[in-house]
């Protein structure tokens, strides 16, 4: 299907999705799941709020909420990187922000431009981790604006259940690269949570919703895409 090119706008949510270039692997490995999210926890929550997301062998679903303007915060004076030989680590060297950013002043992070970095930081490592060369997603991430409660209810249980849906397990707990268990642990969290439980009425009716039988081809057909 083709979709339509949405800018993202302030204070909205958006169904981001997409998948590998030509149906191929994103994830191979569990290190790899979990490189993606430290990726992702370095660059999304400067531009956005996460309400559910789950990560698949091929593809990816989020559900995110653009942060207001005025809760975006201008990228920090950015020190020039050590030249070779400065005791600066490794680590500190990774978290400066891409080059394309730096000396940018009192400028703002761009959603758009945080994902690209995100997938291009990604599409490095696993580059580099299997040897392959080139892109490794699609050229375009899909995204859909959430303008209904009706819409909202429904993606979040689409995308918990999107490992049912693709034969990897049989309930979304049994699924570890998703936000479902997290919706239901009381651990510290920067996935919207509570705000999440109480669209669905609280944890009880969360559950209940997931655990009821669903047809995914009509989810799919009711929110105007096929699959991922």
């Amino acid at each position: 299907m083709t979709m339509v090119t949405l800018p993202l706008e302030y204070g909205k949510f958006y169904h981001i999705f997409n998948r590998g270039i030509n149906s191929c692997n994103l994830f191979s490995q569990s290190v790899d799941y979990e490189h993606f999210l430290r990726l992702y926890e370095k660059y999304i929550p400067l531009v956005a709020e996460t309400a559910a997301w789950v990560l698949m062998p091929n593809h990816f679903h989020l559900l995110i909420r653009v942060k207001d303007e005025d809760e975006i915060l201008p990228f920090p004076d950015i020190t020039p990187l050590p030249q070779s030989g400065s005791s600066t680590s490794k680590r500190e060297m990774e978290l400066e922000p891409p080059s394309s950013d730096r000396g940018m002043g009192k400028r703002k992070p761009i959603l758009s431009h945080q994902l690209g970095h995100l997938f291009n930081a990604y599409c490095q490592h696993y580059n580099a981790r299997y040897g392959r060369h080139g892109s490794l997603f699609e050229r375009h991430f899909h995204r859909k604006l959430v303008n209904s409660e009706a819409y909202f209810i429904r993606l979040v249980v689409y995308i918990h259940h999107n490992p049912v849906h693709h034969g990897f397990c049989k309930h979304p707990l049994e699924y570890p690269w998703s936000s479902y268990n997290t919706m239901l642990s009381d651990m510290p969290t920067k996935v919207m949570r509570e705000a999440i439980l109480d669209r669905f009425g609280g944890r009880e009716n969360f559950m209940l919703q997931h655990k009821q039988q669903l047809d995914l081809g009509d989810i799919e057909s009711y929110l105007g895409f096929t699959n991922p």
